[in-house]
């Protein structure tokens, strides 16, 4: 399966070597809950590398061993403690991390966010750490009092040992005895390089004598005693600095516990980020899983090839057959498509997301048998068919309900009679143990035990015949061909041996590959068929929601419009109401006083009421039904008429039936009315140099000429033709607008006749349908 090379690809994505090794020692799980809740620890962290970014690692270093240490209370040096440091850093950033601080993003919940919350980054013992030690070799002045009391000394000790030395190098009578003017340290002590010979000038003791014996390094009497005092003070400081380890190493291992648990749980975040970063490198998704067998790998890409160029696969098995049987040429791709089922499953069980789309489906097993390859043995004295018969052996024994069986050329390297039924009996075995198997080969009989027997289907991978080349996709449901003598006659092997070739084989073997033949071609065009019928379901999805869209639209117009003549109702009740309010209480004035009241300015008022509210009542009031007095014989085709209920301009279509129903085109639609209903538009004449009539000729073609044309299916001369002689007809039948179907095809019919409608000159303008005219399909002429 190679596995293991999908393991090394993962440590890649780890940042510590701790989480590289954790990447290394991964295995498929067994239990489904388990497997389950490593799947959801790898989304969840894909969806923090997508919400937060990457989460940094930086500082994490292996500590188990400085751990150790700190259980046994031993003192740890300046690099041990930094190391420390930076593991409790790595926490505290990854603990931000977890928070959603970096980012300023709510926190995430879920699987991880314990992990996260449980970080513990002790942010007073890294503290202290950094800032008594600057690096592994040097410790800082202020680490302590006592060591900074020492190192002020020492500073003290070593400007006076300078000045000393200096005093001695501008000494003439000094200079002249030495070899060089320079100082030097010899264990540890500052010493002159003085000449052999003025040895017994030069008061001081020896340390050292060059290679030649001509120089001797002496330490000046006079410095003897500073040099002195700065070892005693060096010794001091090493002693000052063991008791600031010691102090830091003390309040380490007072906090061991939760510096382990910082350490373990990084070290498994860590790779746990590195599944997710693998998932996101190859595009991987995540897979529901089942225990009943089922498969269904949906563009499958092997991790392995390259992926530029490798091509996604479809496996389905598990439902209604459990044995699947490829064949096809060498090179086809049998083999990838093997190794993609097994690589998968181990991938999956193992909390690793996989290559494939969305929806894919992998189910538990509780082993993966595979019998890949070509294992000879020269140590185990074992042909290729006898080293495959070991590894099938064992399958056989180990194999039940829960297993995954894996062969590749089953029945291979002996005779192909006994290959082929030895292989049929292996299968028929395990389908008998419940076992899900996928195996290749390229024995006929094969193809006809899956083609007879239930349970088992074929599966082929395809192959240009045309180029050579195989195109590695697996079509399940056809059995492959071998393509041999297609495939030698490409390649200039001569005719008249593939025909004797083709004498030699079993008319049985002949009529298989006729059959196979038939069986691709017709899978091919189901496919194609069932592209296009799902392309025209999307259509048609589309289309129902745009009509869903302007329905809408009309509702919302239609509610506008009914509460502006609700409001307009209460306006003109609640003006009847004011009017006829004021004219009760002027007549009780009048009542009141009967003396007072003017007879005449009653009836003016009565009057003037009675025609106010007549004036109400007719504006509430719908408008009266609109008629024609037009007959039947009024009325021709192409006629311009005003639908009097609607306000609306349109055109004859049909004249008036037995009950004085025609046909109006209104725009887009066609509508029938009652011939009372519609007014016919006298347009005015047009003057000419010619006085023109219409004769009855003219008249009798206005009843016969159609508002649209069909021309589907003709050639862009043949369509010109045909609209030569109707727009003529249409233009004498006084039609405004007429309809042009041409179809929508490859758009090459629509723009001939365009490019004819532009030189037309009875063509006013032209447009291409709208929704519900028929779109792209249809032109709409203006004549």
């Amino acid at each position: 399966m190679e596995f293991d090379k999908i393991l090394e690809l993962l440590a890649q994505h780890a940042a510590s070597d701790m989480a590289k090794v954790r990447c290394m020692r991964i295995v498929p799980q067994r239990d489904i809950n388990r497997i389950v809740a490593l799947q959801e620890e790898t989304r969840d962290a894909f969806l923090r590398l997508e919400k937060y970014g990457n989460l940094g690692f930086s500082g994490l270093s292996d500590v188990g061993a400085v751990i150790k240490l700190l259980s046994v209370e031993s003192v740890l040096s300046a690099k041990e403690l930094l190391s420390l440091a930076g593991l409790l850093e790595a926490a505290a950033s990854a603990k931000k991390y977890g928070d959603g601080e970096d980012v300023g993003l709510p926190k995430a919940m879920d699987s991880l966010t314990e992990r996260f919350d449980m970080l513990i980054p002790l942010a007073d013992v890294s503290g202290r750490i950094r800032h008594a030690i600057i690096s592994a070799d040097e410790i800082a002045d202020d680490a302590s009092s006592g060591l900074k009391e020492v190192r002020r000394k020492l500073k003290a000790a070593d400007d006076k040992l300078r000045r000393e030395i200096d005093k001695l190098l501008k000494n003439d009578t000094i200079r002249d005895m030495l070899q060089d003017s320079l100082v030097t340290t010899r264990g540890g002590r500052y010493c002159l390089p003085v000449k052999a010979e003025a040895r017994s000038k030069f008061k001081g003791m020896i340390h050292d004598r060059s290679a030649s014996g001509s120089t001797l390094f002496i330490e000046p009497e006079s410095v003897v005693n500073i040099n002195n005092e700065i070892t005693e003070l060096t010794v001091d400081e090493h002693a000052e600095i063991e008791k600031v380890l010691a102090d830091l190493s003390l309040m380490a291992a007072s906090v061991k516990e939760d510096i382990e648990f910082d350490f373990k749980t990084l070290i498994e975040l860590d790779f746990i980020f590195a599944k997710a970063k693998f998932a996101r490198t190859y595009r991987c998704t995540e897979p529901a899983f089942n225990e009943e067998g089922r498969v269904e790998i949906k563009a499958g890409r092997h991790p392995l090839l390259d992926k530029k160029t490798v091509v996604p696969i479809d496996i389905k098995i598990g439902d209604g057959y459990n044995l699947l049987i490829v064949t096809g040429p060498n090179t086809g791709g049998k083999t990838v498509s093997l190794k993609t089922l097994g690589l998968f499953t181990l991938m999956g069980q193992a909390g690793l997301h996989i290559p494939a789309d969305e929806g894919s489906t992998l189910s538990v097993y509780n082993d993966v048998f595979a019998d890949i390859g070509d294992e000879q043995s020269i140590e185990m004295s074992l042909s290729t068919f006898s080293s495959h018969m070991s590894n099938i052996v064992y399958i056989v024994k180990h194999a039940d309900s829960k297993t995954l069986c894996l062969f590749d050329e089953l029945g291979g390297g002996t005779d192909p009679v006994e290959g082929a039924a030895l292989a049929t009996s292996i299968l028929d075995y395990l389908k008998q143990m419940g076992a899900t198997v996928m195996a290749t080969t390229h024995y006929n009989e094969l193809k006809v035990y899956a083609m007879s027997e239930e349970g088992v289907e074929n599966a082929s991978c395809e192959f240009d015949v045309a180029t050579l080349t195989p195109t590695y996709k697996l079509r399940i449901g056809i059995p492959g061909s071998s393509n041999a003598f297609a495939i030698s006659s490409k390649l200039g092997l001569p005719k008249h041996i593939i025909e004797a070739a083709g004498s030699r084989m079993e008319q049985a073997d002949k009529d298989m590959e006729k059959l196979i033949t038939g069986l691709t071609e017709s899978k091919k065009q189901a496919e194609e068929a069932a592209a296009e019928a799902e392309r025209l379901r999307q259509e048609a999805e589309e289309l129902k929601t745009s009509l869903e869209k302007k329905e809408s639209a009309l509702d919302e117009k239609k509610a506008e419009i009914l509460e502006k003549a609700r409001e307009e109702a209460r306006d003109l009740i609640d003006e009847a109401k004011s009017q006829a309010d004021n004219a009760i209480r002027e007549y009780n004035k009048w009542l009141k006083n009967p003396a007072r009241a003017d007879v005449k300015a009653m009836e003016d008022r009565r009057s003037g009421l009675r025609e106010k509210l007549d004036k109400l009542d007719g504006d509430a009031k719908a408008k009266p039904k609109q008629t024609s007095n037009h007959k039947s014989g009024d009325f021709h085709i192409g006629d311009m008429v005003l639908a009097l209920n609607m306000g609306t301009k349109g055109t004859v279509s049909s004249l008036p039936d037995s009950k004085g129903y025609l046909t109006v085109r209104l725009g887009i639609m066609n509508t029938k009315l009652h011939m009372s209903e519609v007014s016919i538009i006298e347009e005015p004449k047009k003057q000419s140099t010619v006085s023109r009539t219409v004769s009855s000729s003219v008249r009798s073609k206005a009843l016969t000429t159609s508002p649209e044309i069909n021309v589907i299916g003709k050639t862009v001369d043949e369509a010109c033709s045909m609209l030569d002689k109707y727009l003529d007809d249409a233009a004498l039948s006084n039609m405004s607008q007429v309809t042009i179907i041409h179809g929508k095809g490859t758009g090459a019919l629509r723009k001939g006749i365009h490019e004819y409608l532009k030189r037309n000159p009875v063509v006013a303008s032209f447009r291409s349908g709208e929704f519900g005219e028929g779109e792209y399909g249809v032109t709409v002429v203006n004549l």
